[in-house]
């Protein structure tokens, strides 16, 4: 696994944490709810291309 892919991964399970603690309030702030969860998806779309770009071999 590259160290791309690695920090995409980790920055997407950090957002995902924040936005279930934020959830977890009696009164969470819809708009940074928003801002989360947009953030989480612009990763798992990144996340997606690179996973599906072919690797070359280094030989």
């Amino acid at each position: 696994m590259s160290d791309r892919l690695f920090r995409l991964m980790e920055r997407h399970q950090k957002l995902d944490e924040a936005l279930r603690r934020l959830q977890a309030r009696r009164l969470p702030d819809p708009f940074e709810v928003a801002r989360l969860k947009k953030l989480k998806l612009a990763i798992k779309d990144r996340l997606a291309r690179l996973s599906s770009k072919p690797r070359h071999s280094r030989a």
